[in-house]
């Protein structure tokens, strides 16, 4: 016979142990996107502790949509490899452009990742970075409900090596460290440049050329990227959101 009280106290006492288990971290992301998911992807499967805080109920980003909600999305030659680790199959439409179902994508990209040792909290926003000297050393975190809503209740902290700014285009972590410690950027003139309009072929270029640490401790990857170092948009083809995932991954593993 079921009790409801159990059922209360097994989500409550198992989903404590697991925030606490992931309150000192190896890397942080924000943002459940492609790019997040798949960084995260590496990141645990070369057996570093690492927790992605999504703010929605549902990761994916925008992927879910495919191009105006057909759910269908496009992965170009050089994407392949990254859909490959998933497992995920790809169609081909003609020489070069791959199509993907994108529910069949975005799920395997979260299951995999979570197979891999990828700890995901959604429903989790960060709402501010944590600073140790000149260096990002943590997240903010609340509830997305509460982040939505503006009620101000106090949020709790993170720590970690590195935080990836994985939050799309609003590069929302940037943005706020940003704006509240008046930081240079590793950009040209030290602030963010600005997401570009739409050009395909140079914004699938430039989300992985622009994937790189932004701050000490903060690296940007996917849209973000092109937010913070001034890449074109691209639409619906994920070919670069894949690859500047994996190159977010291997960046920082090359410093841990």
């Amino acid at each position: 016979m079921l009790d409801e009280i159990v059922i209360s106290r097994a989500i409550i006492e198992t989903f404590t142990e697991k925030l606490t288990r992931n309150l000192d971290l190896d890397v942080a992301i924000v943002g459940g996107g492609p790019s997040g998911l798949v960084a995260g992807h590496y990141l645990a499967r070369a057996g570093k502790k690492v927790a992605l805080f999504e703010r929605n109920l549902a990761p994916g980003g925008g992927m879910w949509g495919g191009g105006m909600a057909m759910n269908e999305l496009v992965v170009q030659e050089e994407g392949l490899s990254v859909l490959s680790d998933f497992g995920i199959p790809a169609q081909v439409f003609c020489d070069g452009y791959y199509t993907v179902d994108s529910v069949l994508c975005v799920s395997s990209l979260v299951a995999r990742a979570v197979s891999s040792g990828l700890t995901v909290f959604n429903s989790i926003g960060a709402e501010d970075v944590v600073m140790t000297g000149e260096r990002v050393s943590g997240l903010v975190l609340n509830w997305g409900m509460v982040m939505k809503s503006g009620v101000p209740i106090d949020p709790l902290t993170v720590r970690s090596r590195f935080v990836l700014d994985a939050t799309g285009h609003p590069a929302s972590v940037t943005e706020v460290l940003c704006r509240k410690m008046g930081v240079r950027l590793n950009t040209p003139d030290g602030k963010m440049v600005g997401e570009r309009s739409m050009d395909a072929e140079k914004g699938e270029r430039q989300t992985v050329e622009n994937t790189r640490e932004a701050y000490p401790g903060l690296f940007v990857s996917g849209m973000a990227a092109n937010t913070v170092f001034g890449g074109y948009r691209m639409g619906p083809v994920f070919g670069g959101m894949l690859l500047s995932g994996k190159k977010a991954a291997q960046d920082m593993l090359a410093l841990l």
